[in-house]
């Protein structure tokens, strides 16, 4: 594992010289990064192998966007990209995996059969148990039992103001002040933001936290959160546009 200061260095030496074998040394030294926010999606209808290989993807491309002069870690430059491109497959799986309406009907009626199995006996049953039970194929009940529906990242979730969509709570790459042209000016108007706003920016869109997480760790409501979000980028839009 290198060290900041011999990272910053590849870094620079990759921007002069775009040699390949710098890239994929710089590469494999944060593979790790990818590796923990694969792991943290996981377990929601994709399959980890394929979360990390949406997690190499944005790795990738934020080792060739980092500039190791603007003054950040490129862990912290890194995660809102990968993490965007993880909750943009997210959306993509959802809306083009569909889970047979007959497994998914016999999900329901498999969990129901297990719960009312186990009640009269203290055990689960067995699949061939739940097959005789339902009059189902032993088969298909194992293919009930093993599909999911994939998440939807457009449903909502309870949260302390109500409900708010689930992509609230999973940090995101929406804007990226790394974009901007004019990056001393920007730092400039950042300076001039309340403590609290630049809490948030720090949160949001350099350490890549989702509005809950952001909230939590001030004391304030996710709703909060996205409010002065909000004000935040109308304020910076507006001294830059000048």
């Amino acid at each position: 594992m290198m060290t900041n200061e011999q990272a910053l260095d590849l870094f620079r030496k990759y921007r002069e010289t775009g040699d390949i074998a710098v890239r994929n040394a710089l590469i494999e030294n944060y593979m790790y990064v990818a590796e923990i926010l694969a792991k943290k999606f996981s377990g929601r209808g994709v399959d980890y192998d394929d979360l990390v290989q949406v997690a190499s993807e944005g790795l990738i491309a934020g080792v060739e966007k980092f500039d190791p002069d603007l003054g950040f870690r490129f862990t912290t430059f890194v995660t809102p990209t990968i993490t965007g491109m993880i909750r943009n497959y997210f959306r993509d799986y959802s809306q083009s995996v569909r889970v047979p309406r007959k497994l998914y009907a016999l999900n329901a009626r498999v969990k129901e059969a297990v719960a009312t199995y186990y009640q009269q006996n203290g055990t689960k049953p067995t699949a061939k148990q739940l097959s005789s039970i339902l009059g189902e194929s032993e088969e298909d009940v194992l293919q009930a039992m093993e599909c999911r529906s994939p998440l939807s990242l457009d449903a909502t979730v309870k949260n302390d103001e109500g409900e708010a969509p689930v992509y609230d709570f999973i940090p995101d790459d929406r804007i990226d002040f790394e974009n901007f042209e004019d990056r001393e000016t920007l730092r400039a108007e950042i300076s001039k933001l309340s403590e609290t706003e630049q809490k948030v920016v720090r949160l949001r869109f350099l350490e890549g936290k989702s509005q809950a997480e952001a909230g939590k760790e001030l004391g304030v409501s996710q709703m909060f959160v996205s409010r002065a979000e909000k004000k935040i980028i109308d304020k910076l839009k507006e001294a830059l546009s000048k």
